[in-house]
């Protein structure tokens, strides 16, 4: 009998591997003594968020750490609910805390991966959700780059999801994106075009980065679709949308930060794209705390 298909089964199954490589950089195995001495009397963990207005991201990636290595998927029945939620706390109070009970084996050498996956996606996460507040309002989106962790793309566009945005590519080929280096190295804007055009990929969107307001209008001439406006200044892009089609799309992107996004929320833009999301979002602190039963 084929086995019955369920989403948290199939989520297991592909972060296994991961996670696995995540324990092997740790090097657990190094020392079978330690780890046949840990004691396997059960704790009260209490997961503490203890930065306020904390998007809460990642809860399925900290609870598989800890059935990788052995706990059972019930002791966390109670955690699932809370991914996607703030943790606000109260004035005079220190964190928000979410508590569940674990071996304090596993407990103990699951933290820190656990805490490090945990807290990665909740820092992009409620990063992310700071520019989709400010952009919602005028219908742009957020889009995240493939400025991600190498190893860690999967956790990280997850989380820019979980706080509002959206995912621009996963990889380089679910979209053939004309950059400098491509025009540069084929002959020009009109070269590049061709070369990904001959590619022969009948629904491959084709998206074109541009550094100027003539080069926009040359590509623009060509039939493009999909313009990334890179590095305009808020001026350009304005003069930019005076010529935008029915049917394309306009992409900003080149250093927009919390500080300036609210020059870049003009009318007409379909969606800014931010690497910082990944590559250097804000941190929240969090913590782990075992307590003997």
């Amino acid at each position: 009998m084929s086995p019955v298909y369920s989403k948290e089964s199939y989520f297991s199954v592909s972060l296994k591997s991961h996670i696995e490589s995540f324990f092997k950089e740790d090097d657990l195995d190094r020392n079978i003594f330690y780890n046949q001495k840990i004691p396997d009397e059960l704790v009260e963990c209490s997961l503490k968020f203890k930065t306020n207005n904390t998007l809460i991201s990642g809860l399925p990636f900290f609870m598989e750490s800890f059935i990788f290595l052995g706990a059972e998927k019930s002791c966390f029945e109670d955690l699932g609910p809370y991914e996607g939620r703030r943790a606000k706390f109260e004035e005079g109070e220190d964190a928000y805390t979410l508590k569940f009970v674990l071996p304090f084996s596993i407990a103990l050498s699951g933290e820190r991966i656990a805490l490090n996956l945990l807290q990665r996606s909740s820092n992009i996460a409620t990063y992310t959700s700071k520019f989709v507040t400010l952009a919602e309002a005028k219908g742009i989106s957020i889009l995240d780059t493939r400025k991600t962790m190498p190893g860690l793309r999967f956790l990280d566009k997850y989380s820019v999801r979980v706080g509002g945005g959206k995912n621009h590519r996963f990889g380089q080929t679910d979209v053939w994106m004309i950059k400098d280096n491509h025009k540069s190295y084929f002959g020009g804007l009109q070269e590049a075009i061709s070369f990904f055009k001959k590619m022969g990929s009948f629904y491959n969107p084709l998206v074109v980065e541009v550094h100027s307001l003539d080069e926009f209008e040359k590509a623009n001439s060509m039939g493009v679709k999909h313009f990334m406006l890179d590095n305009f200044k808020p001026g350009e892009i304005k003069e930019a949308l005076k010529s935008k089609k029915e049917g394309t799309t306009i992409e900003v992107s080149g250093g927009i930060h919390l500080g300036i996004l609210e020059n870049y929320l003009i009318e007409g833009v379909d969606a800014i794209s931010i690497g910082a999301l990944t590559h250097s979002p804000e941190t929240v602190d969090i913590s782990l705390k075992m307590k003997r039963l």
